[in-house]
């Protein structure tokens, strides 16, 4: 596998990940709902080991959104990188923070008895490859 980089909105924060990722997934627990403000947080597990900070790892900033659990953030742009459990070895990865393609592709959705009930799961939604619908007014 290659190096895959990746990091914060801003560039303050940049990491790379030598070593191969833990399937993809999304969740949709309420923490990760509320902390990305979005349907879902696509994650995957990377060994600690494996991804190294190539910047910016001084200046993040960490919450603890349940007990042992703390999910690391860029303070100027917001943007979250990772999670992880105290004492585990393996960093929960946003995938969306990754600027290289990861080779692989989500595999299954996680926690969905916390699913916001307007993400309709089988929906058969158009797919616009460039910009916004136009507006209905």
């Amino acid at each position: 596998m290659s190096v895959l980089r990746g990091g914060c909105l801003c560039g303050d924060v940049r990491y790379e990940i030598d070593g191969e990722l833990g399937p993809i997934g999304h969740c949709h627990c309420a923490t990760c709902r509320a902390a990305h403000a979005a349907a879902f947080a696509t994650t995957a597990r990377v060994a600690r080991g494996a991804l190294r900070f190539r910047a910016g790892e001084e200046r993040m900033r960490a919450y603890e959104s349940s007990p042992g659990k703390k999910r690391y953030f860029c303070p100027r742009c917001g943007s979250h990188l990772v999670a992880a459990w105290d004492h585990d070895d393996e960093w929960i990865l946003r995938v969306g923070s990754l600027h290289d393609d990861p080779g692989g592709r989500p595999v299954v959705h996680i926690w969905t008895e916390d699913g916001a009930p307007w993400y309709d799961l089988d929906a058969s939604l158009p797919v616009l490859p460039r910009g916004a619908p136009p507006r209905g007014d």
